[in-house]
């Protein structure tokens, strides 16, 4: 009995120095990844102060760009989105809307919107896709940057691929369809590709925006409003995190691994000689970045993926659990599909930076954090139920757990008000400092359980992305 006890004593000390290092080893990472973006955010803002993105926009030597939107049934919102691609501060570029199937009427808005009618548009395929059923082109003058591609549904992937085959120009950008885009975003994202010496910049992306509740008209967003529902409100202060505080010192580092899906331009060339978007993983973006640098370091090839943390695109958030569960077990499933595909690059000195630390940092930190947080909770209700659990150190370590997630998302939201302030209203303010208090109750248990149906759907052989369905912008008349 006493050897029963000794081992349960030593099994129960090794399991809370377990928790604590793995809590205190992920919180600092937090803190330093926040230390180096705030850093390099105020160098980012004090030296595009001065800048004239006039001078871009008349520039000769402004890159081409090709803008990408897939679209599956997003009647919704069709019309608006494409408005505002079409109105975007930029000369040299065209927008390729790709409708992947659509079962709603997304098709017929546009072609009575945009007085559609199809073409003969010549272009050599060099990615394989699902049949394209016609090219359309506006005979109205004001709509001759856009193309519509009708094409039979083969997932998002495929139609992005679909894009890259027909893009005209030598850079892409790949949007969400959903998305309203800052009139300037073509500007400050074309702005990297002018600015590499040396190195060839592969790949740009911005920061991402909650559109929920804000006000759009004319394709352009004209009143930013914190979401009334709380589930796309805590959103906010994550995109907040993820953005200013995480990616930005990952751009630092040119580390990234993730340039996010709803607004990231990439170098053509470089997408198409790496293959193109996987059609093989739910997380086409992810993948195509790491396959990206994958191909870059093998070939000795000098390169480098910027990050811009200028607000630029304003997406719509889930609002219900239900839709929430399906992004957040697709995204999970995106990760692991990526983590395996490319895991030869884990602690591999060949691949740098990007073996010897993000895929590390994502693997321990993204892929496994869930599976850790509920084999913790599991084993604490086995303690609490066999009278096991000093709740003292309980407590202190729940208390110490909730500061730092409230501390953390303060500092996000102090980050965004002393830079961009996109939420000048003080109601809003407050709206969002309270969510922070209430997110490690409500969201943070609902982000477990997605990931865990993700990790479940992976196993059982789950594939596609699911519906997705959307309410639209708030229109101003």
């Amino acid at each position: 009995m006493t050897f029963f006890n000794t081992e349960i004593t030593w099994f129960l000390d090794v399991y809370i120095l377990l928790i604590l290092g793995y809590a205190i080893l992920i919180m600092s990472s937090y803190l330093m990844l926040a230390y180096i973006s705030t850093k390099e955010l105020r160098k980012y803002l004090k030296r595009n102060s001065f800048v004239d993105y006039d001078v871009l926009l008349t520039s000769e030597f402004a890159p081409k760009l090709s803008l990408i939107a897939p679209a599956y049934n997003e009647g919704l919102t069709i019309e608006e989105n494409v408005k505002s691609l079409l109105s975007l501060n930029y000369n040299n570029y065209q927008v390729i809307v790709v409708n992947d199937g659509s079962k709603d009427n997304s098709m017929e808005i546009l072609t009575k919107t945009y007085d559609l009618v199809l073409t003969d548009l010549d272009f050599h395929p060099q990615i394989e896709t699902k049949k394209i059923r016609g090219i359309y082109t506006s005979r109205n003058a004001a709509f001759k940057k856009l193309i519509v591609v009708d094409k039979e549904n083969g997932g998002k992937a495929d139609a992005l691929n679909v894009g890259l085959n027909i893009a005209q120009n030598p850079y892409v950008v790949c949007i969400d369809v959903d998305c309203i885009l800052d009139k300037d975003s073509l500007l400050k994202l074309a702005k990297p590709f002018l600015e590499s010496y040396g190195k060839r910049i592969i790949a740009t992306g911005g920061v991402v925006r909650i559109a929920n509740q804000c006000v759009i008209k004319n394709g352009r967003l004209v009143e930013v409003n914190v979401p009334d529902v709380m589930l796309s409100r805590i959103q906010v202060l994550e995109y907040l995190r993820a953005f200013l505080l995480g990616r930005m010192a990952w751009g630092k580092l040119d580390g990234l691994l993730l340039i996010s899906g709803a607004f990231g331009a990439f170098d053509k060339e470089i997408a198409i000689l790496s293959g193109g978007y996987s059609t093989k993983t739910v997380g086409e973006d992810m993948e195509l970045i790491v396959r990206m640098r994958r191909y870059m370091l093998d070939n000795k090839l000098p390169y480098s993926v910027s990050y811009i943390p200028d607000p630029l695109c304003w997406t719509e958030a889930p609002e219900d659990f239900k839709i929430f569960k399906k992004q957040r077990s697709r995204w999970m499933r995106g990760t692991i599909e990526t983590l395996s595909i490319h895991r030869r690059m884990f602690l591999n000195p060949k691949y740098k930076l990007l073996g010897m630390l993000s895929v590390p940092y994502w693997t321990l930190f993204e892929f496994l954090a869930p599976g850790i947080e509920f084999i913790g909770l599991i084993i604490t209700a086995v303690f609490i139920i066999f009278g096991l659990l000093n709740w003292h150190f309980f407590f202190l370590l729940l208390f110490f757990v909730y500061s730092f997630a409230v501390l953390f998302s303060v500092i996000a939201l102090y980050s965004e008000e002393k830079t961009y302030h996109k939420y000048p209203k003080q109601a809003d303010f407050f709206k969002l400092l309270m969510a922070a208090f209430v997110e490690p109750f409500y969201f943070h248990p609902l982000t477990v359980y997605a990931a865990l149906v993700g990790y479940k759907e992976k196993i059982m052989g789950t594939k596609g992305w699911g519906e997705m369905t959307r309410k639209g912008f708030t229109k101003k008349e």
